[in-house]
């Protein structure tokens, strides 16, 4: 299963198990992206956890004009569960240095239904990692997989332009200090 499911994950981390497979009720569908980034997973984590502040995405679209931040904010090192992410998710659970986990707001899965999202850094060697960001929405009804199918379309080009983007402000940034982990 590829587009619009899946863009850019191998078949591994589409089985892999993420803390947001468990948090929506009953069948369910995951839309997985996934980004390579040339930094060590300490770094990719650094800048997910940037989604505190801004979308990361066509800033114009999801940010109100405003540009995401391109530097590292000291403020975001330290996700919370309770903290909002990325102006829609609601922090659940936190791996640190790893992942974060999340559910729309609570005016959000008014609007839309539930929806869980896990960002996680998958280290693949000493200077290397892949994003990858999957959302799990239900998939039990007709009506429910018709949302689950124009939220895969619709959310593909932006989830896909926000990966790149951390990956290669996360790049940059371990390269300026010789590729090496990030430690606090």
């Amino acid at each position: 299963m590829r587009l619009p499911w899946a863009w850019g994950t191998s078949p591994d981390e589409l089985f892999l198990g993420l803390p947001c497979d468990a948090m929506v009720e009953g069948p369910t569908v995951h839309l997985d992206r996934t980004v390579d980034c040339a930094a060590p997973a300490s770094w990719g984590y650094r800048w997910l956890s940037q989604l505190a502040l801004a979308p990361y995405s066509y800033d114009l679209v999801d940010n109100l004009g405003r540009r995401s931040p391109t530097e590292l904010d000291p403020a975001t090192e330290v996700v919370e569960v309770g903290q909002r992410m990325a102006t829609v998710y609601v922090v659940t659970e936190v791996e640190p240095g790893h992942s974060w986990t999340g559910r729309l707001s609570e005016r959000g899965e008014r609007l839309s239904g539930p929806l869980a999202v896990t960002y996680a850094a998958h280290p693949v060697g000493p200077d290397r990692c892949r994003l990858h960001c999957r959302m799990v929405v239900p998939g039990r009804t007709r009506a429910q997989r018709v949302r689950a199918a124009a939220l895969a379309w619709g959310d593909l080009l932006m989830i896909r332009k926000q990966l790149h983007q951390l990956a290669h402000l996360a790049g940059r940034d371990a390269a300026r200090v010789g590729g090496g982990e990030w430690r606090a």
